[in-house]
């Protein structure tokens, strides 16, 4: 997974971080590149691209923008505030995955018990 903190390290451009990143992964390793703009998935695109793309905080309209650029070339996976009320609209742009982190950060307890009597 390439975010922002790792372009900045190799290379500060998506180009010599996916180049880096290349030379490094072994030949059977996935790379996922992080970007939160058009702008940014097009220049990744242009130079060879990643495996997979985690689509970070776009709404529905960009999310379907990316898919249609992405053309089924790698994973698309829509992330960033993705909750039960915003699950469909994100899914229904044609994205791959969804990840969702409320999953985890927005959980409640649930006090589940088991008691018998014999």
């Amino acid at each position: 997974m390439l975010k922002d903190n790792h372009i900045a390290l190799l290379g500060g451009t998506i180009k010599e971080a996916l180049k880096a990143a290349r030379g490094r992964a072994g030949h059977l390793m996935k790379i996922e590149l992080e970007v939160d703009a058009l702008e940014q998935l097009e220049e990744a695109l242009s130079c060879g691209g990643a495996d997979a793309y985690l689509l970070d905080n776009m709404d529905p309209d960009q999310l379907r923008r990316a898919v249609s650029m992405i053309n089924g070339r790698a994973i698309a996976e829509a992330s960033g505030g993705i909750t039960p009320d915003t699950a469909r609209s994100k899914a229904e742009t044609g994205v791959d995955v969804l990840s969702l982190g409320w999953l985890t950060h927005s959980v409640t307890a649930l006090d589940i018990g088991l008691d018998i009597d014999a």
